[in-house]
């Protein structure tokens, strides 16, 4: 009788190249949510700073091109990790209940991973949507949209979602793929907490400098109006 040798390899060849890819784009999203972070906090030192960097990735067409891809390549990325998700009622209680029964941080944070993935898919799509249909952007632009409506309380739910998913993301990546061994693992979970932690307060502080300058944007714009004059 023939047998097909190949059949037991297609698959487990296929799942390394995907997963490959899942790690190569979440490794991307992992450097671009960081650099984001960086140029974007540059409004604390000053407002002038952000806009010439702002200016600088338009007139070079990088935020035309490169939002688009960035946006493509976080669905892409999603796409990949959902193989491994479970989206049934019977296989979320059974990753809960084994995540339990383990007592393992390393489940625990693949759960994180999981919860946090979600929410992120559409609050960051909301946000990106907004960001890329009003350019051009700059600091005072940044400034009112944060402090309108309930924008500031959607970039406070939005920053630790990000931030966790971005530093377990990083220490996962390492983890899977062999750069963090068993003999280096408790050195780097000290650094996948310092990163959470200090984008963690970057970013805090940038939200209010974006909404102290709106106040004083707002208070120059209404001391600027004309007098209504008395009937």
């Amino acid at each position: 009788m023939a047998v097909n040798a190949t059949m037991p390899y297609d698959r487990p060849r296929r799942d390394a190249v995907l997963d490959w890819l899942q790690m190569l784009t979440g490794a991307v999203l992992v450097l671009f949510m960081w650099c984001h972070m960086i140029l974007v906090s540059s409004v604390i030192l000053s407002p002038k700073i952000m806009n010439g960097i702002a200016w600088f990735f338009e007139t070079t067409y990088m935020v035309q091109v490169g939002g688009p891809l960035v946006f493509l390549g976080f669905i892409v990325h999603f796409i990949l990790a959902a193989r491994k998700i479970p989206f049934t009622a019977t296989g979320q209680e059974t990753a809960w209940a084994h995540a339990k029964m383990l007592r393992h941080r390393d489940t625990w944070l693949w759960i994180v991973q999981v919860v946090t993935a979600m929410i992120i898919l559409i609050m960051g799509a909301i946000h990106m949507w907004v960001v890329l249909n009003d350019l051009p952007i700059t600091a005072e632009k940044s400034a009112m949209r944060v402090a309108s409506g309930g924008w500031l309380w959607f970039y406070f739910i939005l920053l630790p979602l990000i931030e966790l998913h971005v530093s377990v993301g990083a220490y996962r990546i390492g983890v899977k793929w062999g750069f963090i061994t068993r003999e280096n693992r408790p050195r780097f979970k000290k650094y996948e907490t310092y990163l959470f932690c200090g984008f963690m307060a970057v970013g805090v502080i940038t939200l209010i400098v974006f909404a102290t300058m709106a106040t004083a944007l707002s208070t120059v714009q209404n001391a600027a109006l004309p007098a209504l004059p008395l009937l």
